[in-house]
């Protein structure tokens, strides 16, 4: 078969895949509970007391606790045992990793998460049982991008409760991908299309240009500050989640913190990045977090509560960005 016949001949079976179940309906492995909740504020520093507090929620609109609308998705996932899904027996996995084995087979072996969109329909209250559905929604054609040539996956999934009714929905898309090949080193004097390769550049908008801005031209950590109540907040948006005023300036980080939470990336290598690579969440002395990396390090080394010192720095010859080093 020609190249082409053999990819007409692969997108015939990969685009079979549209509108089948990975998977039966799946219940959660525990009710909607209190106690997972608390660990989800607690982690995410939601202070919202209709969450934890159920003299306060009994008392409000709510009548009663409610969970975060954002943890709709963590009631019915796997846990754990996922870790080790990719030493399953094949003819016992679901369709979604049936799906990404075979485009694997034919190549295709980067993943990456690029968007999530929920929708939520009510609020789920302790004791309720949440059994997501989930379908292959859409599967794009053939995409060439920065991370290498690919396709969209699109996954949708319905959220009912132990009554049949639905309480959210999920659009989860991935880019499947034959990773880039980063070019071999070329000699002085060679076109400009054989330069290393960057960092994908970070979308910038109304809302997180002015960020950037600073980042850039002034080499600097900005903070968004509340004019009304002084409430840090990172990343940039236009209200406050406290007092939900639109005024704001912002404070200059001194670029001091220590390790919140951290993972070391090894696989798929990312044309434009370092390995070793360490990612961490980083809290910054001034109050906010700030996602970055711990570069000139050993792994091993890197821990959480360690303290850390930033610069923002030219990181290739398109990106500036804020990195850490250990103290």
């Amino acid at each position: 078969m020609t190249p082409e016949e053999q990819k007409k001949a692969f997108e015939a079976e990969l685009y079979t895949w549209v509108g089948k179940e990975i998977a039966p309906p799946t219940p959660g492995l525990d009710l909607v509970n209190e106690a997972m909740i608390r660990h989800w504020c607690e982690v995410m520093g939601d202070t919202n007391p209709v969450y934890t507090d159920k003299a306060f929620a009994a008392n409000s609109s709510k009548g009663g606790l409610i969970a975060p609308p954002t943890m709709l998705q963590a009631w019915s996932m796997e846990g754990y045992p996922m870790a080790f899904a990719d030493t399953q027996d094949p003819s016992t996995m679901d369709g979604q990793r049936k799906l990404h084995r075979f485009m694997e087979d034919h190549g295709f072996t980067g993943v990456l998460g690029t968007n999530c969109d929920q929708e939520y329909i009510r609020d789920l209250k302790p004791g309720d049982t949440v059994i997501a559905h989930t379908k292959i929604h859409s599967i794009s054609e053939e995409k060439a991008t920065g991370m290498g040539t690919g396709y969209f996956i699109e996954t949708r999934t319905e959220f009912t409760d132990q009554n049949k009714a639905l309480v959210g929905t999920m659009l989860f898309r991935v880019l499947k991908f034959k990773p880039a090949q980063a070019p071999k080193p070329v000699a002085e004097g060679a076109a400009a299309e054989n330069k290393a390769p960057t960092r994908s550049k970070s979308v910038r908008g109304h809302d997180n240009a002015w960020w950037w801005d600073q980042v850039e031209k002034n080499k600097v950590l900005p903070i968004q500050r509340c004019k009304s109540c002084s409430t840090l907040r990172h990343p940039p948006r236009p209200f406050c989640n406290q007092c939900q005023s639109g005024e704001w300036d912002f404070i200059t980080s001194k670029l001091e913190g220590e390790i919140f939470s951290f993972v070391e990336l090894h696989y798929p290598e990312i044309p434009g990045y370092t390995y070793p690579l360490m990612c961490a969440v980083i809290t910054l002395d001034e109050g906010t977090r700030i996602l970055s990396n711990v570069i000139d390090c050993k792994p091993e080394d890197v821990q959480i509560g360690k303290r850390v010192k930033g610069e923002v720095m030219q990181v290739d010859v398109d990106n500036v960005l804020p990195q850490f080093r250990l103290v």
